[in-house]
């Protein structure tokens, strides 16, 4: 081309040889690119096994069968399922390394499904951490380790799968906050952990639906925490009680427009126990229950998960629909019996 006087040399071509000749040509017997994925991913299971393993114990009770829990601090602190111990007192649990320890039942709590229990054993024992089940999205890596059919220290994954659902319990209250896993569980998982990545424990396997596949569950480490903050203070698991049974209700179209409501659900009293804190408060059958202590109450577990602990001994304030008018109510929960 005009003003061009560039002509090539013989050292011009050699170099483009040298450097397509330093670039190696692919093998056959190479890995395919996802193989690196992979290796990562057995690299994180195997981290997270070897350092929770050891804290995963067998649970035997008399009389009542066996099942897994799994040991959440050093000086032997042990989280299981309530319908694992069934009410009794001690237990045995079998560590990884062979140990049969004594395990004492500090609290039970059926309505969570979980039960706290101590190990009998001087020094520290391995342990995995709570973590925060509150962080956790939908798709991460969950692992289980346990004991299901009495085969001793299985490990599955797989993802958790969805978060905050609701499962009910042997009393018939719902367990809020319930995490769905398809990691497969079996009888004889029940109390064994649910593990995130990072080795932290993120809930409580709980129960399989019989019949499905990977649709299992796990009560919530924040759950677990609650519970097992309750019992080392009190010895159980307080929660608020008025006295009185109630289901979901939908509020009328024109009503709500008319008083301004948002919701479009409220907790409909279906019945009271006679001389109890909502009926001396003076509720009655029919009632749409609407907030509590000016929390919104739009299903049944709502006005549940709202007697806690905390509004035990209080007076707190009850906005209630009867015959499309709007009335409220003072209250006065009391401790509920076990």
């Amino acid at each position: 081309m005009p003003g061009m006087d560039h002509r090539f040399e013989p050292d011009d071509f050699a170099l483009v040889l040298d450097e397509a000749a330093a670039e190696p040509a692919p093998r056959a017997d190479d890995p395919p690119p996802d193989a690196a994925l992979l290796d990562a991913y057995s690299a994180t299971l195997v981290d997270v096994v070897e350092r929770v393993g050891p804290a995963v114990v067998r649970i035997d009770v008399t009389r009542a069968g066996a099942g897994s829990g799994v040991i959440v601090s050093p000086d032997g602190l042990l989280l299981t399922n309530s319908h694992v111990v069934q009410g009794a007192r001690r237990a045995e649990a079998t560590l990884l390394d062979g140990r049969r320890l004594v395990a004492r039942v500090l609290g039970d709590d059926p309505d969570a499904d979980l039960a706290l229990l101590r190990l009998d054993e001087p020094g520290a024992l391995p342990f995995a951490p709570l973590g925060d089940s509150g962080a956790l999205r939908r798709g991460q890596i969950a692992v289980a380790i346990g004991n299901p059919l009495g085969f001793d220290a299985t490990v599955t994954a797989g993802v958790v799968s969805a978060l905050g659902r609701t499962l009910p319990s042997r009393t018939g209250r719902m367990i809020e906050d319930v995490i769905q896993t398809d990691a497969a569980l079996n009888p004889g998982n029940s109390g064994g952990p649910l593990v995130s990545s990072r080795g932290e424990v993120i809930g409580v396997a709980t129960a399989i639906i019989q019949g499905a596949q990977g649709i299992c569950f796990a009560v919530a480490a924040r759950t677990a925490e609650f519970v097992m903050g309750e019992i080392v203070r009190h010895g159980r698991v307080r929660r608020a009680f008025i006295g009185l049974g109630c289901a979901v209700a939908t509020l009328p179209r024109r009503v709500a427009l008319r008083l301004g409501l948002m919701q479009k659900t409220g907790a409909a009293i279906t019945s009271l126990a006679q001389g109890g804190p909502a009926d001396q408060a003076g509720l009655m059958t029919g009632d749409i229950i609407l907030s509590l202590d000016g929390r919104p109450v739009e299903t049944a577990g709502d006005l549940v998960r709202l007697l806690d602990a905390e509004r035990i001994g209080r007076t707190v304030p009850v906005d209630a629909l009867r015959r499309s008018e709007l009335r409220r109510f003072w209250i006065g929960p009391t401790e509920r019996k076990a």
